[in-house]
């Protein structure tokens, strides 16, 4: 792994890109009267919202208009799925995190967001509000006012009522004439009837709506008021059922149900008719999972599915096939991933599942079997972490986010949970830290420690981890009281383990707060402390790479070299990358103190790619900025370096600053680097190249800002890029793909 290191080609900002939003996967049938209203509402107003009841269709009707209209918006159109959150104040890290964007900060998402997307022209769609309307009202017109550039789609099953909203009210699909006179034509149906036509035809490949069977359909779309959800559904029932059986037992099923809520609208009854027919067409175990599967947010694999749903009448053998009868139903999605076949139920389906395990008196066991399983997927990655997998483990803990927030959510709203909230918020260590959720692993941290102040060794753990997270973002004011109690405690409780993690975390302190030399102490102490208990994972490499890193800022660059050449060892032994990553920047950077440019450069630039595919933009940052200030040093003697290409990598370093924290972690010593380099810079280029080049790559969006950083560079100048001498092409949308 360590000393091949192949430089990437040169690379330049990639163009604007139309935008992330999800390829559609079936038929888009109707609407086009709805699509030019809403086009033009979209060019007229700046927040626009898609009401009507659910299953009508508002989520495909505005994924279409923003695909449609993503020429107007250069910085893309980009989904925000509002429906898994359930925390008003995870809104903001939601919208963060589907803009691909981090919030690493301890501001409020807010002031991430309006700072990152300053100058933007983009479209944002927020999809179901309905349950954090005013929120989501709030949220949308602080970004509006804050934002010239931007604009807001929104669905909803009400409006926000925010200031300057324009609404779109959606009816359901037409279903024809009921009248005699006017009957339905096969040859120009309505749309109602094309949906079913169309996702009938998924089900049995040869069905065609013909002059024998039109109005048997087209009377089943009426029964089903035209809307989108309950025509799909009825379609799949065709795998056993004719249309007419379909209708006729569909009348069963509105008798039946007619003692519900006098107030709800008829939609909505009928909606949930469907949903409640359908759910009467499962068997006694496919209605149980269902039930059961309610638990989750978002996607879960087979395996969850068996844990958390199996037992008191449901065999785990038995749950792969009830799952795939229940895909075959409609009820349940199937989706490919890189580790295999996901589920996720749709949300008003899992509403309805959740009001059948609430009414068998299940709920409570199941949120805890859900609680459960996700803190196994915690602790397992944290020891997953250190090792070959540790890649593998980051995208697997993120595709398990959604449930694990729910888990999160539940333990700090459950009384006598708190304590098992704290453990699996400070096991998630590893994922707040390295996968870049500063700010959202602080989010429920504080929450956590807030409610408990009981001496755990779960409170040890939370305590030491939020000092960490802390001490990154450049809070030492927050850090400090956090790791003085999680140490005082551990003294007290006889926690050997909390104690080598506090003593490490106040070395980090330290470090940072520009004392190496009582940073170096307490860094020893730590890993004598480690070596004690038997401790060996990233966090002792970390502290070896920090103790390194403290002797070198003391001018001992024999004893940083001692201790780099230690945590290099044991992270090629155990193929841990994460950590070697700071490692590299590290050695790049004694290197480079050496006089050795080349080698350091190469170390630098594996550090940055690492780093990236965690989306750890702590590393990323500090890597990038260290290139900058190789970039200055001459290639041949007497010269000056590429010292404009080493002002756009400073300027695309200003960039991501901004959205870890204080910049260089508010420490002298971490600031050294920039500083050396920005003195080089002003020295050998004019007011206008220092200003110019420094504002061009503050342009640059991180994954351009890593290509250019891995590609070396190279000269900015060229009429091919526009007026200025070093101008950059317009960055694309605002992020990076992560573990990429």
């Amino acid at each position: 792994m360590a000393g091949d290191w192949t430089p990437h080609p040169a690379a330049q900002p990639r163009a604007p890109e139309p935008g992330r939003l999800p390829a559609e996967v079936t038929g888009f049938v109707g609407r086009r009267r709805e699509l030019s209203e809403l086009a033009a509402l979209l060019a007229g107003a700046r927040l626009v919202t898609v009401t009507g009841p659910g299953g009508v269709g508002k989520s495909r009707l505005a994924l279409r208009a923003a695909a449609r209209a993503a020429g107007a918006f250069p910085d893309g159109t980009w989904l925000v799925d509002v429906a898994p959150v359930q925390d008003p104040l995870l809104l903001g890290h939601a919208v963060l995190e589907a803009l691909r964007l981090t919030d690493g900060t301890a501001r409020p998402p807010l002031d991430v967001l309006t700072g990152a997307l300053e100058g933007r022209r983009l479209l944002i769609v927020l999809d179901g509000c309905e349950h954090l309307v005013e929120a989501c009202a709030d949220l949308a017109n602080a970004l509006l006012r804050a934002l010239p550039g931007l604009r807001v789609l929104t669905t909803s099953r009400s409006a926000l009522r925010a200031g300057g909203e324009h609404l779109l009210t959606l009816a359901p699909l037409p279903v024809g004439p009921a009248a005699p006179e006017a009957p339905v034509r096969a040859a120009a149906p309505p749309d109602a009837v094309r949906l079913f036509a169309d996702r009938a035809r998924a089900v049995l490949p040869g069905f065609e709506v013909t002059d024998a069977n039109v109005e048997a359909v087209a009377l089943l779309c009426r029964r089903l008021d035209g809307i989108p959800l309950a025509v799909e559904l009825a379609a799949g029932r065709l795998r056993a059922l004719s249309v007419e059986q379909i209708t006729a037992r569909l009348d069963d099923r509105f008798r039946l149900l007619t003692g519900g809520c006098r107030t709800a609208l008829p939609r909505h009854q009928t909606l949930r008719t469907t949903i409640g027919w359908s759910h009467e067409l499962c068997t006694v175990q496919e209605r149980l999972l269902w039930a059961r599967l309610s638990v989750f947010a978002g996607g879960f694999d087979l395996e969850a599915a068996e844990y958390v749903c199996a037992g008191d009448g449901l065999e785990p053998e038995d749950v792969l096939d009830l799952l795939a009868e229940l895909v075959g139903k409609s009820v349940l999605l199937r989706e490919d991933s890189a580790f295999g076949v996901r589920f996720r139920l749709l949300d008003t389906l899992r509403e309805y599942g959740g009001h059948w395990l609430r009414a068998a008196g299940e709920e409570q066991r199941l949120l805890r079997r859900h609680r459960d399983w996700y803190l196994g997927v915690a602790t397992w990655g944290e020891v997953e972490w250190f090792g070959p997998r540790q890649a593998e483990t980051a995208e697997r803990t993120e595709l398990a986010h959604s449930n694990l927030r729910a888990a999160l959510e539940f333990c700090l709203a459950e009384p006598g949970e708190e304590q098992i909230g704290l453990l699996l918020a400070g096991t998630l260590w590893f994922y707040w830290v390295g996968c870049g959720h500063l700010g959202e692993g602080r989010h429920w941290l504080d929450r956590a420690l807030a409610l408990d102040r009981e001496p755990t060794e779960a409170r040890a753990k939370a305590l030491w981890v939020t000092g960490y997270m802390a001490t990154l973002q450049g809070d030492l004011t927050a850090a400090g009281p956090a790791l003085e109690e999680c140490r005082r405690q551990a003294l007290d409780t006889g926690d050997d383990r909390a104690l080598a993690y506090a003593v490490h975390r106040q070395g980090c302190a330290a470090l940072i707060g520009d004392d190496p030399e009582r940073a170096s102490e307490l860094f020893e102490e730590a890993l004598w402390h480690y070596r004690t208990i038997g401790e060996l994972n990233s966090n002792v490499v970390m502290a070896m790479f920090e103790l390194g890193l403290a002797y070198v800022f003391q001018g001992d660059l024999d004893s940083g070299e001692l201790w780099f050449g230690q945590a290099r060892e044991l992270c090629e032994e155990h193929g841990e990358q994460w950590a070697y990553a700071y490692v590299l920047y590290a050695m790049a950077y004694s290197q480079w103190l050496d006089g050795a440019v080349e080698p350091a450069r190469v170390l630098a630039r594996e550090c940055v790619r690492l780093n990236h595919r965690f989306h750890d933009l702590l590393g990323i940052v500090i890597g990038i900025d260290l290139l900058a200030l190789l970039e200055t040093e001459p290639s041949v003697p007497g010269g000056s370096g590429n010292l404009r290409e080493a002002r756009v990598l400073q300027g695309a370093a200003h960039r991501i600053w901004r959205t870890v924290g204080n910049p260089f972690l508010g420490s002298r010593s971490f600031f050294g680097p920039h500083q050396e380099c920005a003195e080089r810079a002003r020295a050998g280029l004019s007011e206008q190249e220092y200003e110019g080049c420094y504002e061009a790559g503050a342009l640059l969006d991180l994954d351009a800002a890593v290509s250019r950083a891995l590609g070396g560079g190279g000269s900015p100048e060229g009429p091919e890029r526009g007026p200025g001498p070093c101008s950059v092409p317009p960055a694309p949308a605002p992020a990076p793909v992560r573990n990429s």
